[in-house]
């Protein structure tokens, strides 16, 4: 019998070697980043081969648990969401807020059903099952969408209309799985149960996202790291709270980060920062451990089943589900074929996937080498010509997805706040003097930092791309002074004449 000190040993052990591993998938990942820039391939698709190299095929990692990757799938796209929501400007999705509320529920009903009566014949799949595949499929995935489509350089509206609709279709396909899954006959009350979780999530993310911004902008915490933490925190506790009600907690964490993102934050510079981290974090290991969990050996059978489907997918159900969902807005065909191939699928369909593995349901296993297979080749095929398309199309509109970025940070003993402003290219703040400002009584811009190298201004001083000026403002005069900065970065020096204010505040202020 080993001695309690050899036990310790031994579990000491295991832990750095899970430490060591770990650091080192890391460090390769984001080296992969890099390397995915450089040749055009997806960086998530690197993920994955790093997952599948670890595993049972090669370096010999056996891991078969479905419902830890589930469980910990879940984690990652709560952070993904989350990140993705705090890193959406309400500014670029509000003129597409219909379109991407069609696209994520119309849009969702028409492609299951499209997709699972299409599947039901050709691959003779029994009814449920069918629908069941073309609920896991219906699903547009956050963390592939957001990390292409922001490169591609495509207009607010339709950026917004995308970034809405992956964030958002989640929570209608959970649904749609989990009913499809269920051993349960499907009811009539199922409806019922759709729209009672999406507007019961969407309340508690609106609610718990206000709240939490109105504390954090009272609170006076003693480090400025922890401003991050807590409202990543206020995020997580959303998702909790929806699924505690019975409601969508992937809808109550997307809707509680748009909120948080959009609000008047102290350090909001350092909170998405930190937030971008943790979703490039949640993807990396969410892609990775997929990887880990696929056997090549099943994969290669789901081969012809995955083809087929994706096919199905891309040439019908998606095109058809955009057509219907984009009706009553009038899109261009030129925007319907985009948003068309925009359909990025990545890690929630294998998520989703696992499900009815769980559940016992006979095939499912199929569904999930299936989905895995479909996401290499639609991620591969979809992600790597979405930028060429866009040109194609005449759609990539250079310089406007420009907007000042504003920081704050409290100074609590002295009741201001310090603002710190970053002239963006395209910016008409350039060549503006100082004195043609005009900041409101109480605002005064105390430090311009130029070319690595900062000063005192003048009211001679004139502005440039790329300054970052500090503002140093009383809290009274805070909010009229970013709106003068945002009105003159919209319209020039003569903002006022031409009735350019800086915009309303997109959500109500607390």
């Amino acid at each position: 019998m080993e001695s309690p000190s050899s036990m310790i040993r031994e579990v000491a052990l295991g832990i750095t070697a899970i430490l060591g591993i770990g650091a080192a998938v890391l460090l390769v990942s984001v080296i992969a980043v890099r390397v995915s820039t450089k040749v055009g391939l997806p960086s998530l698709l690197l993920y994955l081969g790093i997952g599948v190299v670890l595993g049972e095929s090669v370096l010999g990692i056996d891991f078969e648990d479905a419902d830890l990757t589930r469980s910990l799938g879940t984690v990652a796209l709560v952070l993904i969401l989350a990140e993705g929501g705090l890193t959406t400007r309400w500014s670029a999705v509000k003129p597409a807020l219909g379109l991407g509320i069609a696209l994520s529920t119309v849009g969702v009903g028409v492609s299951v059903a499209a997709t699972g009566a299409a599947l039901h014949f050709l691959l003779g799949l029994d009814w449920r099952m069918a629908l069941l595949w073309g609920a896991v499929l219906s699903s547009t995935d956050a963390a592939a969408v957001f990390s292409v489509l922001r490169a591609v350089g495509v207009s607010k509206r339709l950026t917004g209309a995308l970034e809405l609709e992956s964030g958002i279709n989640d929570a209608p396909v959970y649904i749609a799985v989990v009913l499809l899954a269920s051993p349960d006959p499907i009811t009539w009350t199922a409806p019922l149960l759709l729209v009672y979780e999406l507007l019961a999530g969407g309340l508690i993310g609106v609610a718990l996202g206000w709240l939490g911004a109105g504390a954090l902008r009272r609170a006076a915490l003693p480090a400025t790291g922890l401003y991050p933490l807590a409202t990543v925190a206020v995020c997580v506790v959303a998702y909790a709270a929806g699924d505690i009600a019975h409601a969508s907690g992937f809808l109550a964490v997307y809707t509680a980060a748009l909120v948080l993102g959009n609000s008047r934050l102290p350090h909001r510079s350092d909170t998405l920062s930190f937030a971008e981290g943790l979703g490039w974090l949640a993807q990396i290991g969410l892609f990775v451990l997929l990887g880990l969990f696929a056997s090549p050996g099943r994969v290669l059978h789901a081969l012809v089943p995955a083809l087929v489907a994706g096919a199905v997918l891309v040439l019908l159900a998606r095109p058809l589900s955009v057509a219907l969902a984009a009706v009553p807005f009038k899109v261009p065909w030129r925007e319907q074929v985009f948003i068309s191939w925009s359909g990025l699928r990545g890690a929630v369909p294998i998520v989703f996937a696992l499900i009815p593995v769980i559940q016992g349901v006979p095939g499912s296993q199929d569904l999930v080498d299936a989905v895995f297979v479909l996401v290499v080749v639609l991620t591969l095929l979809q992600g790597s010509t979405l930028p060429a398309l866009a040109k194609l199309l005449g759609l990539v509109r250079a310089g406007e997805a420009h907007e000042v970025q504003v920081d704050s940070a409290p100074l609590d003993e002295l009741g201001a706040e310090l603002l710190q402003v970053r002239i963006q290219p395209g910016s008409k703040l350039h060549g503006v003097y100082l004195s043609e400002l005009r900041l409101p009584p109480g605002a005064v811009v105390s430090l311009i930092a130029r070319g690595g190298n900062g000063f005192t201004p003048q009211p001679t001083t004139r502005l440039q791309v790329d300054d970052q000026l500090l503002v140093v403002s009383t809290e009274a005069a805070r909010d009229a002074a970013e709106k003068r900065l945002r009105s003159i970065d919209k319209a020039g020096r003569y903002a006022r004449w031409k009735g350019e204010d800086g915009g309303k505040p997109s959500l109500p202020s607390i």
